[in-house]
């Protein structure tokens, strides 16, 4: 309990709050990419083509785009559509949204923006799920595909499969499309992510001189080079700045800054509510 009033002074001191989310918080806010829930919503997809998770299912072969796409309508509805709404996350925005801050994301399902957050002040780094782009990257336009998502969906039939005239095709090179997800290859960075990207930078050099709280949630070590080890190094230049690491599998933090570090490893939704309460 003692952690959880130094926090809630360190929010309500700061004057300037960044925030760095990655799958952990997801899986906190009860986005399951396995399990029973996967289980039950694609056991169709799971019975035919022998998918373990909504994350290796991605890179499956499949033998036509006919066949492909029903799937990606599917799995995309249900990373990013369904349920947009989250306890979590509206706890969190009510507990810093009169604060100043700035909100960095390996996440793709679009939670931050979907709960309320401000929209210029999320830097999706690794895309999202919400648009498409050429498969082989030929211009750096983004596409909404909400409406082809529920297209797709009401015209899957019982093997599972679209007609082709369904398939989307990339409006310039007539070549495939693909999720703009940073794990594809030809992964497209439009102008809207360059714009982020800048404030986000923008950001962190505003930050010099300021009393800064920084809090890491799940950023464990499969890019650490975006929020983890970057955030350390911020802790460690800036004097006035303190990092609290929500991590339950990597809670660690370096010995040079760890008078001014908090490592949490339970339930951040829990904390959260706690922290709320205060």
């Amino acid at each position: 309990m003692a952690n959880i009033l130094k926090i809630r002074k360190l929010i309500d001191e700061a004057d300037a709050i960044l925030i760095g989310a990655g799958s952990g918080l997801s899986n906190a806010a009860g986005i399951s990419y396995n399990g029973p829930k996967f289980e039950s919503e694609f056991a169709e997809y799971i019975k035919k083509y022998n998918f373990e998770d909504l994350y290796t299912s991605l890179f499956y072969e499949f033998k036509t785009e006919e066949e492909r796409w029903p799937y990606l309508a599917k799995h995309i509805n249900y990373a990013y559509y369904e349920k947009q709404e989250n306890e979590l996350y509206k706890d969190l925005l009510s507990i810093i949204n009169n604060k100043e801050y700035f909100i960095i994301t390996t996440n793709t399902d679009g939670k931050f923006i979907n709960n309320g957050f401000m929209d210029n002040r999320v830097f999706e780094v690794h895309g999202t799920y919400s648009k498409l782009q050429c498969a082989i990257g030929c211009h750096n336009k983004l596409y909404d595909n909400y409406d082809l998502v529920e297209r797709i969906i009401d015209n899957t039939n019982e093997d599972l499969e679209i007609e082709k005239s369904l398939v989307p095709k990339c409006p310039l090179c007539n070549g495939k499309m693909n999720i703009n997800l940073r794990f594809f290859p030809n992964f497209v960075e439009d102008t809207k992510w360059y714009l982020q990207q800048k404030r986000y930078e923008e950001y962190i050099d505003n930050l010099t001189g300021k009393k800064v709280l920084i809090l890491e949630f799940g950023s464990g070590f499969k890019y650490p080079g975006v929020i983890r080890v970057p955030f350390e190094q911020l802790t460690f230049l800036n004097h006035s700045a303190t990092l609290i690491r929500f991590n339950r599998d990597y809670p660690d933090v370096p010995n040079e800054i760890r008078r001014r570090s908090i490592s949490i490893t339970d339930d951040i939704r829990t904390i959260l509510k706690l922290i709320k309460k205060l």
